[in-house]
């Protein structure tokens, strides 16, 4: 099948509110589960340290072979060239762009600290120029791009990152449009919370299941959906706000985070 798997995942660690959760729990979770089917693994992030801990251990259980690219994709300076060379050579058979930044907590538009790092900050469009070309040329690949359910619907208080996470799976959608007819999958993940440390859920239920259980189902739809919530309970989520009114489901949204806006910033106070 695909020879080589590039998984990219970084999150500034200031910033706890994500999704998905640990990027490292997230998106090693999902290298172990190609890992499994022999596919060799190229891991890129900022963080040495946690890439070569990450790459040790897949290498280790699963017998094949890893490399890792240290970039940082919250710098502004071109990074993709030192990617494009540390790829050169590789017959690049899945990419999974889990790159990601969020709020510390939800806060009105003005008010946010550092915007200019959630606003500049890279979108999945870069690396799939960078392995797209091989993947029509040997008329099959994969594409997963991880955006979140904040961008499934207008999110107030985290309006910017919930945009950003718009754009992905619009980009995805599109791109796989463009694309499945040559033999390459592009899909977007839109997940609601995962049980890790990053988002502060430390024991996995139904609702939010632990990393294993939510990479485990979200590999079960590759090529079934080219839109996914991931797992059976943020499908039912997902359905369960589809017949809301829009306007209703901002309304909800916009309370829930004025709630979570509240309580943070009453701790900090406390401190």
């Amino acid at each position: 099948f695909f020879s080589w798997l590039v998984v990219i995942f970084f999150l500034l660690w200031v910033f706890f509110f994500n999704s998905v959760g640990d990027p490292f729990s997230s998106a090693s979770e999902g290298s172990e589960g190609l890992a499994k089917r022999g596919m060799k693994v190229v891991l890129i992030s900022r963080s040495k340290e946690k890439l070569d801990q990450v790459s040790s251990e897949i290498r280790e259980k699963y017998k094949v072979e890893t490399k890792v690219i240290v970039a940082d994709f919250g710098e502004r300076e071109d990074i993709y060239k030192g990617i494009k060379a540390g790829l050169e050579g590789l017959e690049i058979g899945v990419l999974v762009n889990n790159v990601g930044m969020a709020y510390s907590y939800p806060e009105y538009f003005i008010d946010v600290p550092e915007l200019e790092k959630v606003s500049d900050f890279v979108l999945p469009s870069s690396m799939t120029r960078l392995v797209l070309p091989g993947m029509l040329e040997r008329s099959k690949g994969i594409i997963l791009n991880i955006a979140s359910a904040a961008g499934m619907y207008p999110t107030p208080l985290l309006t910017l990152y919930s945009a950003t996470k718009a754009f992905v799976d619009y980009f995805s959608r599109g791109l796989h449009a463009e694309y499945k007819s040559k033999g390459i999958i592009v899909q977007s993940v839109l997940p609601y919370y995962v049980a890790t440390k990053m988002s502060k859920i430390r024991k996995p239920t139904f609702d939010k299941p632990s990393p294993e259980t939510y990479v485990r189902a979200a590999l079960g739809t590759v090529g079934l959906q080219s839109q996914t919530n991931g797992c059976l309970a943020h499908a039912l989520m997902g359905w369960v706000f589809s017949f809301l009114p829009t306007s209703a489901t901002i309304n909800i949204l916009l309370n829930v985070n004025k709630q979570i806006r509240a309580r943070y910033l009453k701790k900090m106070k406390e401190k």
